[in-house]
């Protein structure tokens, strides 16, 4: 995916766009396809953007830093064997409970206000949805990610 800040020839409205490739912009600009969210002409063209430089010194902003990793020797068997259960009780949950997808924290509220049958329910919510949610009282707790989920 490639990102491109754009902006509409006649008013200059600035906005973003998420492209396969550059020439999936091409293609689809030259067809019409692209519009200003604000004043929806088709007229767009690509913007100068400010080069994503990461700086050459650690800790500095911007510093170029290696992802965060797991261990790689291998877990001591107590640990595999907590990964284990804890991915079994993800399996147990996605299979006794209904899947509400990104409306997870309304269908929560939902629940927890009686305002539609109580049930088991599992899907997405951002950080703060989930802060609010806990503050409200409504449990709610990440699953782990499971090995098939990666296929």
């Amino acid at each position: 995916m490639i990102h491109y800040a754009l902006r509409c020839e006649p008013a200059g409205h600035g906005f973003d766009g998420w492209f396969r490739s550059g020439e999936d912009f091409d293609r689809q600009s030259a067809l019409g396809l692209l519009e200003c969210p604000s004043c929806g002409t088709a007229s767009v063209a690509k913007a100068l953007m400010r080069p994503a430089v990461a700086a050459a010194r650690d800790g500095a902003p911007g510093a170029s830093r290696p992802a965060e990793t797991a261990a790689v020797a291998p877990p001591p068997p107590e640990m595999l064997a907590m990964i284990q259960r804890m991915q079994e009780m993800a399996r147990e949950v996605r299979a006794k409970a209904d899947y509400v997808g990104p409306n997870f924290a309304e269908e929560a509220r939902r629940i927890h206000y009686g305002e539609t049958e109580e049930r088991r329910i599992y899907g997405e919510a951002s950080a703060p949805e989930v802060r609010g949610l806990l503050e409200e009282g409504i449990a709610a707790l990440p699953l782990p990610a499971l090995p098939e989920d990666k296929n």
